[in-house]
């Protein structure tokens, strides 16, 4: 059995978004956060096709309203029903391998980010929207192990990048060491190396700190970081860290990696007065774009033109997420990428 984790670069059939609604903790920024939603639900539409997740029919008719009103067509998104708890669909939602290059759906366990917080609807969105046919003939496959998509970075030819501090995490998978983990994502995933970081979360990520929010992949020779220049910042010492680690990785073919720093932008503070982890690293890319998250900041024009110089054959958009980052998340972790042959559809726009 040969298994491939393709890189989000990849031809794409569609993106997956789970929409907030009042049970989550939107609920009392409920139409700011749809603003943002309905901005990037317009610009994946651009280019590919949309599949949203609605708590229920109702919900599925208010988005509709949204969405129309925003200029799409009817054409340009499709909606599953199924109830969830939150709205972060790159972790709760399918990893999807190439197997003999047919997509395969991976249903893994999603248990609340290490059980601190309600999850039970969102573990059972991937089932759901299987059992209602969403993914055509497409296989899919239950996996007893605890993962969430953004905690995993592949550049597609069998390297994946990772964190520690979320992988060997004790609520997620306590009885495995890092070793067996390696061993199960070479099988389920068809890695032939993990690259771990061993590095610290920033403030406000209450996850364990995702790779997605650190470094990505921009091709399978160039990796784009976060860098915190400032040594008064309370993040210094552990994005130095995390510099010297990347810059100590090595190609399968022995080569030092291209590294592209991203801006740091200035601190976000929450309603509560804590810290929140804004980071230009969680961006998304789609076919012919890269949906890039800013957040009034200085900094963001910076983060736009590094990015175009790393995918010069794709459009940059940024997207305000100053909203996404009051509940700790950014764009990349509310999106899932559906790689082509997944929804058994054309969805190149014209």
């Amino acid at each position: 059995m040969t298994r491939r984790l393709p890189p989000e670069w990849a031809p794409q059939d569609g993106v997956l978004l789970t929409w907030p609604h009042p049970r989550t903790d939107w609920a009392d920024q409920l139409p700011a956060v749809e603003r943002t939603y309905v901005e990037i639900a317009l610009t994946i539409c651009r280019h590919e096709r949309l599949l949203i997740v609605a708590f229920d029919a109702i919900h599925a008719d208010e988005i509709s309203k949204q969405l129309l009103s925003a200029g799409l067509s009817p054409a340009q998104f499709q909606f599953a029903l199924a109830p969830s708890n939150d709205t972060w669909t790159r972790d709760h939602g399918p990893i999807t391998v190439l197997q003999s290059n047919q997509p395969v759906l991976l249903n893994f366990q999603f248990n609340g980010w290490g059980n601190k917080y309600e999850c039970n609807l969102d573990n059972a969105i991937t089932s759901t929207l299987c059992h209602q046919g969403l993914f055509g003939g497409t296989r899919s496959e239950p996996v007893d192990l605890v993962l969430e998509g953004g905690s995993i970075e592949s550049d597609g030819e069998g390297s994946l990048l990772l964190t520690e501090s979320c992988l060997l995490a004790p609520d997620r998978n306590s009885c495995l060491s890092k070793s067996a983990l390696e061993t199960k994502f070479r099988d389920l995933l068809g890695t032939q190396r993990c690259l771990w970081l061993d590095v610290d979360p920033l403030r406000g990520d209450d996850i364990d700190g995702h790779i997605d929010t650190l470094a990505r992949f921009c091709d399978s020779r160039s990796i784009a970081y976060v860098q915190c220049p400032d040594a008064g910042d309370e993040h210094f010492e552990s994005m130095s860290r995390l510099e010297a680690q990347l810059q100590a990785l090595r190609t399968p073919d022995g080569k030092v990696y291209r590294l592209v720093p991203l801006p740091w932008p200035a601190a976000k503070y929450g309603r509560d007065g804590q810290r929140l982890p804004a980071t230009y690293a969680n961006f998304l890319i789609i076919n012919g774009a890269v949906l890039v998250p800013t957040y009034g900041d200085a900094a963001d024009a910076v983060a736009l033109a590094t990015l175009a110089r790393c995918f010069p054959d794709r459009g940059i958009v940024g997207i305000d997420c100053s909203t996404l980052i009051q509940q700790n998340g950014s764009l990349h972790c509310i999106t899932m990428q559906l790689p082509a042959g997944v929804l058994n559809t054309t969805t190149a726009l014209e």
